[in-house]
C-alpha cells in the first residue's frame, strides 16, 4: 500500500519529508504511523503533532491506503 508523507517547519527535509509536495512511500499492512517514523529515521520526540487525512492521531494509529500524513513539529510554546 501507498501512502503520502508532507513535514512542516523544521522538520521539512528535501529527500525523506517535504514541505512542498508530499512523498508517497509504500507501506505494508498492519503498519503504524510509529512504523513509518521509524522507517524514515525521523526522531519521535520532535514531532508533536501528526495528522493523518486532516485529522489529528497518535502514533499507533494504522496506516491504510492512499493515507495522507502530515508531521509538525513543537512550535511557538506548544
Amino acid at each position: 500500500m501507498k501512502v503520502k508523507v508532507k513535514c512542516f517547519a523544521t522538520l521539512a527535509e528535501a529527500d525523506t519529508c517535504d514541505y512542498k509536495d508530499s512523498i508517497e512511500y509504500e507501506v505494508s499492512e498492519g503498519d503504524t504511523v510509529d512504523t513509518l517514523v521509524d522507517r524514515l529515521d525521523m526522531a519521535k520526540e520532535e514531532i508533536k503533532i501528526v495528522f493523518r487525512n486532516n485529522k489529528v492521531v497518535d502514533f499507533d494509529t494504522p496506516l491504510a491506503e492512499g493515507d495522507q500524513l502530515g508531521f509538525a513539529p513543537a512550535v511557538g510554546g506548544m
